[in-house]
């Protein structure tokens, strides 16, 4: 009896076809990446220069312990979307009030938090207190150039920020603040 070849299904190309989907899935597919906060950090030098001292009336200090109370100079604050207000009051003030900041260029805000801290609670008041800026921002682009600050020229948007500069002093988190 004459042996039959057993049919073959030629495997060569499909090493090809699996490379070229491989590469086809690589080249379509999107990665995500967590953008995290958008920080500007200072650069690094040897030595720092000695601290200034500075006028405590022009110091908002924010503080969150470790069971996520918050404190406004000093002072317990239950609700986080207040903080917007109250920074925005402290900012433009102007030295009316004897208790808030000579100007906005004299204004700073200082965040301070502890290792216990939950992430969702320092994003919340970082949120609010970029926000406070956000909105100075956006007034002042409108009473000066009558458009909103996003449709503003570099130098426009350097302008309204030398107006309500951004300084937003963040302290190294501790443990010390325990409630």
């Amino acid at each position: 009896m004459a042996k039959r070849d057993l049919p073959e299904i030629n495997a060569g190309s499909m090493a090809d076809i699996a490379f070229l989907l491989l590469i086809f899935f690589l080249v379509t597919t999107t990665i995500q990446t967590d953008s995290g906060l958008s920080v500007l950090l200072p650069p690094y030098v040897e030595e720092p220069p000695p601290p200034e001292k500075k006028n405590k009336r022009n110091v908002f200090a924010v503080q969150i312990n470790g069971n996520n109370d918050l404190l406004i100079r000093g002072r317990q604050c239950p609700d986080v979307n207040s903080i917007k207000e109250k920074a925005i009051t402290f900012i433009t003030n102007r030295g009316k009030d004897p208790n808030s900041s000579d100007s906005p260029n004299k204004a700073i805000i200082s965040l301070l938090n502890d290792n216990g801290t939950s992430y969702e609670m320092y994003v919340a008041v970082y949120n609010q207190l970029k926000a406070a800026y956000n909105q100075l921002w956006e007034e002042t682009s409108m009473e000066k150039y009558g458009r909103s600050y996003d449709d503003l020229n570099k130098e426009e948007r350097k302008a309204v920020r030398n107006e309500y500069p951004l300084v937003i002093s963040e302290a190294e988190p501790s443990d010390l603040l325990k409630s």
